[in-house]
Formats: structure tokens, C-alpha cells, sequence
């Protein structure tokens, strides 16, 4: 079975109790190609595609491993679940998905 992951506070119509917090995280790094050719984008204008294409993967790769750590919980969802990002040191910066794991009753 799938875990249920949501943003929202509570699940409609389920009873849970609360097993912990679950996180999953990424430290992605800038290409020094890319970043020359996106820096040459940010003089003209645009959507700088590398820089999402990286941000997407590293999210898909944090919330897999939230998801995993849940799993081994036991849980059958994540509730309040979030996303966050911080510059970890120059041209390094980390992406975290959290959450609570829930088991149904």
C-alpha cells in the first residue's frame, strides 16, 4: 500500500496516532558549466531550465527518502508535510521534505 502524503493537518474521516517526525534530505551542487550558461540566461531573461531540472530532481530524491524512512516506521501517511532549503556553504545548497508519520487505528 502506498504511504498518503499531505500538506494538511488532519486526514478526513481517518483515525491515527502520531509515530514520529520523518525527514528525507539532498545536497546538490552547482555544475560549473551549467552555471556558466545559466548566468548568460540571467542577462537576458528566462526561466533558468537547469536550475529547475535540479530542484525537481533533488525534491523527487528528498521526499523518496522521507517516504522510506516512514516505511520503516510503519506509517500509513505523512501529515503537515513541507519542504525546505538552506545554502549549506557556496554553490551548495540542501533541500529537506518533512513531515509527521501516521498509523491508522
Amino acid at each position: 500500500m502506498a504511504i498518503l502524503v499531505t500538506t494538511t493537518d488532519t486526514i478526513p474521516g481517518k483515525n491515527y496516532e502520531i509515530l514520529g517526525i520523518v525527514q528525507g534530505n539532498t545536497i546538490q551542487t552547482k555544475n560549473i558549466g551549467r552555471d556558466i550558461t545559466q548566468g548568460l540566461r540571467s542577462i537576458a531573461g528566462g526561466e533558468l531550465k537547469a536550475y529547475v531540472d535540479m530542484v525537481n530532481k533533488a525534491r523527487a530524491l528528498a521526499t523518496e527518502r522521507m517516504l522510506q524512512e516512514a516505511e520503516a516506521l510503519g506509517a500509513d501517511a505523512i501529515v503537515c508535510m513541507r519542504f525546505a532549503s538552506s545554502t549549506v556553504a557556496a554553490g551548495a545548497a540542501e533541500l529537506l521534505a518533512f513531515g509527521t508519520a501516521v498509523k491508522y487505528v
